[in-house]
């Protein structure tokens, strides 16, 4: 993907990084997003556990 928008793939939420660099930066992001634990210690409510559930189930 280029920096400029050009030629830019448009992506779904939730793929996959399609390149090392893309993925790079992502892990730099994440760096900075704070784990349920310290959010806990600044007396915020983490998001809740996303549970994954059975087809059946609709």
């Amino acid at each position: 993907m280029k920096k400029d928008g050009k030629d830019q793939d448009k992506r779904e939420n939730g793929s996959m990084a399609s390149t090392f660099e893309e993925m790079k930066e992502h892990g730099k992001i994440m760096e900075h997003v704070s784990s349920n634990e310290q959010v806990k210690k600044s007396g915020k409510t983490p998001d809740p556990q996303q549970l994954e559930h059975d087809q059946d189930d609709n």
